[in-house]
Parts: structure tokens; sequence; C-alpha cells
């Protein structure tokens, strides 16, 4: 099969096959923009739902840079990494600044905004202004080491370039936007991890991998890192009806996030003993009452985590006002209240447990 022929099939197969996201219907570069950074590590189904709760929000550049971090930190609340919401706040002031509320149409422009690397760039510039410019995520990796059963893992970044320049090969030079989409519909439809649907594949007569029957080899994973575990406990203070949250440094980890107060267990430390203990180290509240609520579970990056939260009360004499050693602000709120801050998904685990 020669590489026009590939071009042609795949992009015939797109054309019947194209699922109908939301963002596909103008390829407008601020809706592409959001929806590939959303799109980074999550599956698919939950990207159309946040992109359009998103949408609804911001509708535009502009919309989105008058917004406050804690709005965008809601709006993102469970997409995880909320790094990526910090930077696309902060590139959209600059859009607003610097480049006339559009985004900018030069890969050198899009690199210096936060949050964008060569991916997104490469993406906005195909998919959006439809310029030939070749890139690879995940899906399209998986493809092109299977079509040139590249025995090497595709981060290596030998291995990278390689399938950039196979893609470059071939881009139809008038329609990168569909064929890039094509490239990742087609790994994530049909050329999948596991299981591929080779039968059907626009381009089984190509892959060097099907021929070879390697196919369940390719691509070479890359060495997975061992999983950390790690537990953690925290206070729900309560007082009059309210219970206490505080907002982490903005330097932190999920800096900017609300929390209930709390940390790692130390060496030889019970949950309880590190909620209380971790209370007075970051509020110098005086707590009573500690009573075990729930212990919830959630994994990031390396890490699995633990995280159990206790009840507990101020103590009598004490009063509301804390001292910060671990936060930037303060609130008392009520159940209801707790629904518009952002928390990190430990947190907000123990809220959804609470509000039920």
């Amino acid at each position: 099969m020669t590489k026009r022929m590939i071009t042609a099939n795949l992009l015939a197969w797109f054309a019947e096959h194209r699922r109908p996201l939301p963002w596909r219907g103008t390829c407008q570069p601020y809706q592409v923009w959001i929806a590939e950074i959303m799109g980074q590590q999550t599956q698919m189904e939950r990207v159309v739902i946040y992109f359009q709760r998103w949408m609804a929000q911001f509708p535009d550049i502009r919309a989105l840079a008058a917004a406050s971090e804690q709005e965008v930190f809601k709006a993102w609340e469970g997409l995880g990494y909320y790094s990526r919401a910090r930077n696309i706040r902060k590139a959209a002031a600059i859009i607003l600044r610097e480049h006339g509320g559009e985004l900018p149409r030069e890969q050198a422009a899009l690199l210096a905004l936060p949050g964008i690397g060569p991916y997104t760039a490469a993406a906005v510039c195909s998919i959006a202004y439809n310029q030939p410019v070749p890139l690879a995520d995940a899906n399209v990796e998986r493809v092109l080491c299977r079509m040139e059963d590249i025995a090497a893992p595709p981060k290596q970044s030998a291995v990278k370039k390689q399938l950039l320049q196979f893609c470059a090969e071939l881009l139809p030079p008038d329609n990168a936007r569909d064929f890039n989409q094509a490239l990742m519909e087609l790994g994530a439809l049909v050329c999948t991890p596991k299981n591929p649907a080779c039968a059907v594949c626009p381009l089984r007569d190509g892959c060097r991998a099907l021929a070879a029957g390697t196919v369940s080899l390719r691509p070479v994973p890359a060495s997975k890192l061992e999983k950390l575990d790690i537990i953690m406990a925290c206070g729900i203070i309560e007082n009059q009806g309210r219970v206490y949250i505080q907002q982490r440094l903005p330097d932190d980890v999920w800096g900017g996030l609300w929390e209930f107060p709390g940390g790692r267990l130390e060496l030889g430390e019970t949950p309880e003993q590190a909620a209380q203990r971790e209370i007075t180290e970051e509020t110098e509240f005086r707590v009573t009452g500690l009573r075990p609520f729930a212990a919830v579970r959630h994994q990031y990056t390396r890490h699995r985590v633990t995280l159990h939260g206790f009840f507990c009360a101020l103590a009598d004499g004490q009063a509301a006002e804390p001292t910060l050693h671990a936060a930037s602000q303060f609130r008392w709120v009520t159940l209801d209240e707790l629904e518009r801050f952002a928390f990190p998904a430990g947190h907000r685990q123990l809220v959804a447990k609470m509000r039920r």
C-alpha cells in the first residue's frame, strides 16, 4: 500500500465513521485548544461532558480571561492536573492582551503561551487552522508504531521523531485538519490498545505489524514506574452548623484548591493521631471529639492515596479564627456552600459523602 493510498483510505474511513464531537462542527481555535487540553489523559466521554459545561460558562477567550481562578478551578474540578486549568486562564489573559483575543496561528507564538507544548500547538495549527503540521498523541503513536512495526517505545526521542516524520510524509498539505483527526480517531475506535479491530481497519493492507503478527506487541511499552502508597488523614471541623475549609498555598501541590486540614501519617502514627497533629500544625486550633467519618481512595501519577476523614469540634473556649501555616485563606461554610469550592479528588469524595 503506497503512502498516497494510506492517506486516501484513512480520509475515506474518517468521512464515514467520525464521531460528532462538539468542537468538530466549526473547529473554532478556542474550542480546539480547550478540547485538546481537556483530552490529556482523560477519556473522550468525560471530555465531551466537561467541554460542553465549560463552553456554557466560558463561551470565548474574553469570558475565560474575566473569570476568577476559583471559577475556573470549579469548572475543571474532577479532571485533575489543575495546573492545566491555571495555565489556560493565564494564557487567556495573554491572548486577550497581546493577540486581540484570537488564538495565534503561528506555532512559535502558541508555544510561548502557558501550558501549550509542541503537541497542543500542532493540534491548534492543524485542526483549527488547517496548517500542514503533523502531530502524534498516544492514539497516533499506536497506529504508526503498528503500521511501521517499530520495536521501541514511542516516547523515545528517536522514535518520536521517526513517527512525526512518517506522519508528515502521509499528511495531505490541503487537508491536515481531517487527516490528523482521522489518525487519532482510528486509534480511538479501531487500532485500540487491546483487541484492535484489524479486520475492519482501512490501513490493514499496509500494516507491517499485522503482516508480522506483532500487533499485540506494538507499541512497545515504556518501563512502568512502581505505584507508591500514601496514607493521609484530615479533620472536618464543625462549629455552629458550619465546617472549616482552607485554601492551599499557590505554589503547593493542588495550589489554590480548598481542603480540610490534614496531611501524611508520620512513622508510628494512627490516622486519628495524624489528623489531630495536622490540625494543630496548620491552624493552631484545639479540637476535641475526633470520630471516624470515612476513608476514601484515589490515584494520581505514581501514587495510590488513602485519605481518612475525621469529624471533630472546636474545644471549649477556642476562637474560630485560625493561625494559618499551610493555607492562604479560610472559610467556615455550610454543607450546601461546599459545592461552590473546588477540592482535590480525595477531599471532593469526602464532600460527596457528607452531602449524601
